[in-house]
């Protein structure tokens, strides 16, 4: 013999303000910020950056943010579906680097290889696994 509760919903609140609330379709809604191991949730982080600099895993959903000495892309350290923002804070090119044995394909033109980001250009790197990702952005070449 089973038993089961039927909830339409929970909800928590304290100070007179919502706190969390978990609906019957399985909508989670909250009053306050939500964060995780890299930060607020809501917002894509920046990390500046001053001199050259290779990516690492908490760099994933993250802007970096560089004004000299480009960025190199390594194998094996991002998983499908990491995502990461480069924003040149520059008005020179910076180099986006791809490293060895990353495969790294230019959108406009299935290229690949390493870019240049032209100055205060942007661009997105989006894992499809640990070695291949897909690069697009604006002042890209």
């Amino acid at each position: 013999m089973s038993s089961r509760v039927v909830v339409n919903s929970i909800r928590h609140t304290g100070a007179s303000v919502d706190g969390i609330t978990l609906d019957s379709s399985g909508n989670f809604s909250t009053g306050g910020t939500i964060t995780d191991s890299k930060g607020d949730i809501r917002k894509i982080i920046i990390s500046s950056k001053s001199s050259a600099y290779t990516l690492v895993a908490a760099d994933a959903g993250k802007a970096i943010y560089i004004s000299t000495g480009g960025v190199t892309v390594p194998n094996a350290v991002f998983s499908a579906g990491d995502a990461i923002t480069i924003i040149n804070n520059s008005g020179s090119s910076q180099t986006i680097t791809q490293g060895t044995s990353v495969t790294m394909y230019n959108t406009a033109d299935a290229a690949t290889g390493n870019r240049a980001l032209a100055g205060r250009g942007m661009a997105t790197i989006y894992f499809v696994d640990s070695s291949t990702a897909y690069i697009s952005g604006s002042g890209l070449s």
